[in-house]
């Protein structure tokens, strides 16, 4: 444990004592295993921590509470306490939010993590949007570089894409069915059976869930796209039971979700490139998209960016200068990450 992080859970600890102890219940879709597992149990051990003992994390995995496409409801409507929210399967109401899904050009998971963390702490208007839905921020995670894994064909080009059957979401999505894909509406967790029967021939995807959700089974071919990533997905909490809450009791909870940025980047990037050598162990062949196909990629996504301002823009916030801060904070930690290295490189977390 660092210094600081010593110093800060020994205020909070003190804070906290005399609080009755707490469990929350958490709703996450996924699997206990691969680094967003890790990452949300990471989150649960530092909530113990900071508070001493007093606070506690059930989290039900799988699903359990809810799929992922009723993570939001789940959440406002208290059926948790806080869980996951993948913001794709909210477009409407979670669009703030979706700042960290356009296809930027950014594939770094951890620099495109501190952004959104950044940006969703600091922003008043996303706050504010958040609240009106009975939901707190807690933290971040990031699905990493979009790519896409295929059975029965494989993805070479732009020009491949016309006429499969694909798992695609948000502008990700949107732009391979502008190539011509035939979209399937259809979560991940289910991709896998999906790809299994052919009612898909490819899904868009990341190198750590292929592996969480074996989907190298399934799978023969896996396209590097290194187009951007889907970062829209953390932790959210019901705002009534985020109020009932002492302030130190959230400062708890708020502090242990920063910290994710810096877990989850360690943990994903380790995980990604486990990821590629179990696709290539099972007989999974590797493509790397070409520069010139990828451009086309970046090109045809750019409308989707435009429609994400003029939307949020009608919610009445400021779509230009939410999206010109959030590259701000995606330049600041692309510098930060090129001249001091990541955290857990310098012996930090």
């Amino acid at each position: 444990m660092t210094v600081l992080k010593s110093a800060l859970a020994g205020a909070l600890m003190v804070a906290a004592t005399g609080a009755s102890a707490q469990s929350f219940f958490v709703g996450e879709a996924g699997p206990n295993r691969g680094a967003r597992g890790e990452s949300l149990n990471f989150f649960a051990e530092q909530v113990e921590e900071l508070s001493g003992g007093e606070m506690s994390l059930d989290i039900q995995w799988g699903g359990a509470l809810f799929k992922a496409g009723a993570a939001l409801s789940g959440i406002a409507d208290g059926v948790a306490d806080m869980g996951t929210i993948i913001a794709v399967y909210f477009p409407k109401e979670m669009a703030p939010y979706r700042i960290a899904d356009m296809p930027l050009e950014n594939a770094d998971a951890w620099v495109g993590m501190k952004a959104t963390d950044e940006i969703m702490r600091s922003n008043e208007g996303m706050k504010r949007v958040m609240a009106e839905q009975n939901l707190v921020y807690l933290g971040t995670f990031t699905t990493s570089a979009v790519h896409i894994g295929c059975q029965g064909t494989a993805i070479r080009s732009v020009e491949d894409i016309e006429g499969l059957k694909v798992r695609g979401v948000g502008a990700y999505g949107d732009t391979f069915g502008d190539f011509g894909a035939n979209l399937v509406p259809m979560s991940i967790y289910d991709a896998y059976q999906g790809l299994d029967t052919g009612l898909i021939d490819c899904s868009q995807t990341y190198s750590y869930a292929t592996a969480a959700l074996k989907q190298q089974e399934v799978i023969d071919s896996y396209t590097m796209l290194n187009w951007g990533q889907t970062g829209a997905l953390g932790i959210f909490m019901n705002k009534d039971s985020f109020d009932r809450l002492e302030a130190e009791q959230q400062e708890i909870l708020l502090e242990a979700g920063k910290m994710m940025s810096d877990e989850l980047g360690r943990l994903i990037t380790a995980d990604n490139e486990a990821a590629i050598q179990t696709m290539k162990d099972a007989g999974v062949e590797i493509i790397e998209l070409p520069a010139e196909d990828r451009a086309k990629l970046v090109e045809a996504g750019k409308p989707y960016v435009d429609e994400w301002v003029e939307q949020v823009n009608g919610m009445g916030l400021d779509g230009e200068e939410i999206l010109a801060t959030y590259k701000e904070l995606l330049a600041k930690y692309a510098e930060e990450r090129d001249t001091e290295g990541y955290p857990w490189e310098n012996g930090g977390s």
